[in-house]
């Protein structure tokens, strides 16, 4: 069968490759077409449109970007149309992917959405729209089938795909690692900027004044291989911080802490065991609209899934130096670590076993065989 996904973040590329990978294993004759990154291509999808091209963050962001986003839907549309896939699998990016499925429901194009945009945190008047054009939701997170179900709309909870990312990693020899990055004996904090370019600029200067404040730590920026690495040199202003691109989890593996922007890395971290404090910084205008519209009490999966603070989450001014340096502090050793350490495994626990790929393209591929089935007995 035929299948076209699209992904638009890093996240939805990491989460999308693997999902490439279990169709292939659950289709063996499945052509894929994807709006991915380079790890669905590695996978095996012919991607048409990479995410660096398409992740804007922000309402102002979106507005100033509107002219590509509208030129991007509609090459979107005459591309589904063109390659006349079975089923259009939409990975969470919902501010284009409702858009998308609401014209497949017009055009008759089945429609499964693999990670549900967070209706639970903010516009959750889009559950109408979802219920309206989405044939089927596989969710991700504990919380949302009760969420959904409150709403009428049966979903299939398939589990985490990062407990599948993180199995699937080869895990390197610290000493092999520090030598091939350069990095020397102190214990490293690691620097999680983001993958956006808005993300980088507003978080990494910040970031990056705590090695002054803690020298002996070695401070590590993981940096993202669809950014120019000349953005985050100018933005570290000479200091003596080092740069390890395309190997954030190698990094994570040698972490003692880390500092990360807000979205799936935060996730990720605290799966890899590694203690962190939460930072986000937007433009005032997007925080302000986000503050008036987001209902729930915390912006990171951390600690949404705990239902609790786990991690400390600097949010837009609160993102300063003086707080950072604190709340780093507390999480380089003693009580707060510990327990912070001890979160970090309830919440594994929280989310079972990997697998969660494989059951989502089995459902995929299951749908599409009874929608199969049911039309060969209607005619």
């Amino acid at each position: 069968m035929k299948y076209y996904i699209i992904a638009g973040e890093a996240s939805g590329d990491l989460h999308g490759s693997n999902l490439v990978r279990a169709l292939r294993n659950a289709d063996p004759q499945a052509r894929i077409r994807a709006w991915g990154g380079d790890l669905m291509q590695q996978a095996g999808a012919e991607v048409v449109k990479h995410y660096r091209d398409l992740a804007f963050m922000g309402f102002v962001e979106v507005v100033a970007n509107l002219r590509t986003i509208l030129r991007n839907i509609r090459f979107c549309k005459q591309d589904i149309e063109a390659f006349a896939p079975d089923a259009v699998i939409l990975v969470d990016y919902p501010g284009f992917n409702l858009r998308i499925a609401k014209w497949c429901r017009q055009k008759g194009y089945r429609t499964v959405y693999y990670i549900s945009p967070q209706v639970w945190a903010w516009k959750e008047g889009r559950v109408k729209a979802i219920r309206r054009n989405v044939d089927r939701m596989l969710v991700i997170l504990p919380f949302e089938k009760d969420f959904y179900r409150r709403h009428h709309y049966p979903v299939e909870y398939v589990g985490h795909p990062l407990l599948d990312a993180l199995a699937r990693r080869s895990v390197p020899d610290p000493e092999a690692f520090r030598r091939e990055e350069g990095l020397d004996g102190r214990p490293v904090v690691a620097l999680l900027p983001g993958s956006r370019s808005q993300e980088i600029r507003a978080m990494l200067p910040v970031m990056a004044r705590m090695a002054e404040v803690y020298p002996e730590y070695q401070f590590v920026v993981a940096a993202t291989p669809v950014q120019p690495g000349e953005l985050y040199d100018r933005l570290l202003a000479s200091r003596p911080i080092k740069r390890v691109t395309g190997r954030t989890y190698d990094l994570l593996s040698v972490a003692h802490a880390a500092l990360v922007t807000s979205g799936t890395a935060t996730l990720e971290t605290a799966l890899l065991g590694v203690p962190e404090v939460v930072c986000y910084k937007g433009s005032p205008v997007s925080y302000l609209i986000g503050r008036m519209v987001v209902k729930v009490p915390f912006i990171s999966l951390v600690n949404l899934i705990a239902g609790r603070e786990v991690v400390k989450e600097l949010i837009q001014g609160a993102m300063n130096p003086r707080n950072l340096s604190r709340e780093l502090g507390r999480i380089l050793s003693g009580q707060a670590r510990e327990k912070m350490l001890e979160d970090f495994a309830s919440i594994r626990h929280l989310l079972g076993d990997g697998g969660a790929s494989q059951r989502a393209a089995e459902a995929i591929v299951g749908f599409l065989r009874q929608e199969e089935g049911r039309q060969t007995e209607c005619r």
